[in-house]
């Protein structure tokens, strides 16, 4: 069975979420964007052992502890897609703009594209590609307990900002009409930021995508 645990992170109170195979108890690290030391603690209260660190995209409040992370504990960096290197280049601008610690560079180990799968112990969650947001947003869906991990795609009665660089607000409402939709009604999504919901819910009632 897959487990996950979400833990906001940053003062922008990013979720970041530990995601890990029960049998094995092998876990990865979605979006840490900082407070390492809270996830950290996390992981080993959980007797869990980190493997891998997933990126959903390179803003700053989600990528910004990657780097450091990945050094400390010699992990592999997976995603986001290639359309967010111009973000992970910029990691350092971002961190000073936002007044956020030093930003660490970092190039992904392995970049992730729409359709490829990622695997922790025994477990499998797919990829899809869902720009908008940024350009090379990804989400991680795990069918198999109705979940999805969606960065900030979508969110309880909200969507992601698409006034930064590249970003792209008819990409945005297709990554949702087209990606996550098909995932089911009832499938529950993990957001960036504040509380989950489902994919149902939101077609009902979000303002944005409602009726979609």
């Amino acid at each position: 069975m897959l487990q996950y645990h979400t833990v906001p992170v940053t003062p922008f109170q990013q979720n970041c979420s530990i995601v890990w195979c029960d049998a094995t108890r092998r876990a990865a690290v979605i979006d840490p964007g900082g407070d390492l030391d809270t996830v950290l603690a996390e992981v080993e209260r959980r007797g869990l052992t980190l493997e891998q660190i997933w990126l959903t995209h390179a803003h700053i409040d989600h990528a910004g502890g990657a780097g450091e992370l990945a050094q400390r504990k010699q992990l592999p960096i997976v995603g986001p897609h290639p359309g967010d290197q111009f973000w992970i280049d910029g990691l350092p601008q971002q961190s000073a703009m936002f007044g956020f610690a030093p930003a660490q560079h970092f190039s992904p180990t392995r970049w992730l594209h729409d359709g490829d799968q990622v695997q922790i112990g025994n477990e499998t969650l797919n990829v899809r590609h869902c720009p908008g947001h940024t350009p090379g947003h990804v989400v991680f869906h795990a069918p198999q307990i109705d979940r999805a991990f969606v960065g900030d795609v979508l969110f309880a009665g909200s969507i992601g900002r698409t006034d930064f660089p590249q970003g792209n607000h008819q990409q945005l409402i297709d990554s949702i009409t087209q990606r996550l939709w098909p995932m089911g009604d009832q499938t529950v999504f993990i957001p960036g930021h504040g509380p989950e919901s489902t994919f149902g819910r939101e077609r009902r009632s979000n303002p944005y995508v409602g009726n979609t």
